[in-house]
């Protein structure tokens, strides 16, 4: 007897029939394909009322098939200074408004033309006005490669963005130190816009090491910190909530003063830029009793406890970092270090795994067509990228370091960290902290 052809064709329907209506009675799901349907032909109605504001956008059906739901990807950097009075991109730009950020347009493995472009699209979006510092024959090569001429002339003729020529940069296989013998290197002459006070903020991608060490010589340390700390945002559970991790890559090896020094200073960044009004701060440590850890641990635990400036929560263990349950969380440069290019990978990671355990078939393209767009959400959310950069603390200005790979949309995310630490007058508490320095116990 020949096969019969109809049941052949009529089984994957079936089955994809079953998956839908499993997904139907679920009820946030329902909620969506509701509003998705209601929406007819009109795609990429939001649904936001229907996921009570979590801004999610329901694409509509395209044919009677099924029905694709496309959730709005956010940058959760961008959301969260939104909602503390941050930069908001919707908003028509007040041109007296915009600080200048100096630029070191030669510090990044891709320099310098992914940070120019980076920083022409934080010009459009951004109150910022940006002094690029970069040698001037690579960068004639980089905007005729890109074709970004026109668009940087634009920039230059509305008062956006000036150049502002510098000699042979330092290298990212460098050491430090040759910050003191190429006086006119980019990072220097970016340096020095801030001391000078024709810039508010600098940002590099370049050497970290080179960075810290022009940042000292020329910026200066402020009084009472020994050593300035590089301090990260790491994302929690909660996509409004950020926790300021440092060290994480400027010491090595920390003395227990200078921990607490950190967390001095991430208290008043916490409290002034990400308006936490009481930040709770943590030690990472390997267990949340006190006795619990090596030797630095254990003398930090007793300086932390003893401090009256800050409110401190106690041992962070690993797991606990991500959790929400602490604002700042203070750890030597090694370990930092080791969590932040930890943290890095897990969102690639994290939607590879997902993607191989989805079933395979039909049945798992009508799986993905539902969770592909969640998942590439929490991989942007976890992405460094989306982050831009992280801030050196304790020197005598705002201070972002980029990523060594960084391009433009690390750059963009960049000065908006760069515009909301500048914005929010954090240096004048900052200043406040040096001058009370006799009572911080230095080593």
């Amino acid at each position: 007897m020949p096969p019969k052809e109809p049941e052949k064709r009529t089984k994957p329907s079936r089955a994809i029939r079953r998956l839908v209506i499993w997904y139907r009675r679920n009820a946030a799901v329902t909620s969506l394909v509701g509003t998705a349907t209601s929406a007819g032909t009109m795609a990429g109605s939001v649904a936001g009322a229907a996921v009570s504001g979590a801004g999610s956008v329901a694409g509509a059906a395209t044919s009677a098939a099924h029905t694709v739901l496309t959730p709005l990807v956010f940058d959760p950097l961008r959301r969260l200074q939104r909602g503390l009075g941050g930069p908001d991109e919707n908003t028509p730009i007040n041109e007296a408004d915009r600080l200048w950020v100096a630029v070191d347009g030669m510090g990044g493995d891709h320099a310098p033309g992914p940070i120019l472009e980076g920083c022409l699209q934080a010009v459009e979006r951004l109150p910022l006005r940006v002094r690029f510092v970069a040698e001037t024959g690579p960068l004639r090569a980089a905007v005729l490669e890109l074709g970004l001429q026109e668009q940087l002339n634009q920039a230059i003729s509305r008062g956006w963005i000036q150049l502002v020529p510098s000699g042979p940069s330092v290298g990212m296989d460098e050491e430090a130190t040759v910050v003191r013998r190429k006086r006119d290197a980019s990072i220097n002459l970016a340096m020095d816009l801030v001391k000078q006070g024709q810039a508010t903020a600098v940002y590099s991608a370049g050497n970290s090491g080179a960075v810290m060490a022009s940042a000292i010589f020329r910026l200066g340390r402020l009084r009472g910190i020994d050593r300035p700390a590089i301090g990260a945002l790491f994302p929690t559970r909660d996509p409004e909530q950020q926790v300021l991790v440092l060290d994480v890559g400027a010491n090595m090896d920390c003395k227990p003063e200078w921990l607490l020094q950190f967390a001095l200073l991430g208290n008043i960044y916490s409290h002034d830029v990400l308006q936490v009004s009481r930040p709770r701060i943590g030690l990472v440590n390997i267990g949340e009793e006190a006795c619990k850890g090596n030797d630095l641990c254990q003398r930090t635990y007793a300086l932390l406890a003893a401090e009256q400036r800050f409110s401190f929560a106690g041992n962070c263990e690993g797991r606990d970092i991500l959790s929400g349950k602490f604002d700042v969380v203070v750890c030597d440069g090694y370990t930092g270090n080791v969590l932040l290019k930890f943290l890095e990978s897990v969102g690639s990671v994290l939607l590879d795994v997902i993607k191989v355990e989805l079933p395979r078939g039909r049945r798992g393209k009508v799986g993905s067509a539902f969770l592909i767009n969640n998942l590439r959400r929490i991989k942007k959310r976890l992405d460094h990228a989306e982050h831009g950069g992280a801030l050196l603390l304790g020197v005598d200005g705002v201070c972002v370091i980029g990523h060594g790979s960084s391009k433009a949309l690390s750059v963009l995310s960049a000065l908006r960290l760069a515009h909301s630490a500048a914005n929010h007058g954090v240096m004048d508490d900052l200043h406040a902290l040096s001058a009370q320095a006799g009572a911080v116990a230095c080593g």
